[in-house]
């Protein structure tokens, strides 16, 4: 409970969900298992995030890279995605899922994805090229403070202060 923004309830109804996924043999050792990446997309908080992959991969401390997550891995992300996390906690983990390609920057590559992760990945829904870079452009002016083309996690911290319903939004609740 000291190393989360979880009470002792949040915390036991995170331990009975985090148990259902797992096989009915392992329940009662569900602290020392890994629940794989797919049953954790089960769960309906996750099921319609569209970054529900980038945030079993941020959360997840699988050595083998197979994103699985282990019940402190959970509970560490529904701490993060609880109503009692700072604004800074969760604008550095909203960072880190938004950094698709883990190199400490939102560069256009980046920001091209969650814009698509966002918008939808169907035909109908998708920014069109002109469109695309536009946005990115906008986005970059806004937000890239030091003109070097990407966005490192103090200038998303800048941006992300100044919209106050931000830490409200950013929240899984079970």
């Amino acid at each position: 409970q000291e190393l989360t923004f979880l009470s002792k309830q949040e915390i036991l109804l995170a331990y009975k969900r985090f148990s259902e996924l797992l096989p009915k043999e392992e329940r009662e050792n569900a602290c020392s298992r890994r629940v794989p990446k797919s049953h954790i997309l089960t769960l309906p908080e996750l099921r319609a995030n569209p970054f529900q992959h980038r945030i079993c991969h941020v959360f997840s401390t699988s050595e083998s890279g197979d994103d699985s997550i282990s019940f402190e891995d959970f509970l560490d992300m529904l701490s993060v995605f609880s109503d009692s996390a700072t604004s800074d906690i969760k604008s550095c983990y909203a960072f880190r899922i938004f950094d698709f390609d883990d190199d400490g920057t939102l560069d256009r590559k980046d920001l091209e994805q969650l814009v698509n992760c966002l918008t939808g990945q169907g035909e109908e829904s998708r920014l069109n090229s002109m469109e695309m870079e536009q946005l990115i452009q906008n986005i970059l002016e806004e937000s890239d403070i030091d003109k070097d083309g990407t966005i490192n996690l103090s200038e998303f911290q800048h941006v992300v202060s100044r919209s106050p319903d931000f830490a409200s939004s950013f929240k899984i609740v079970l």
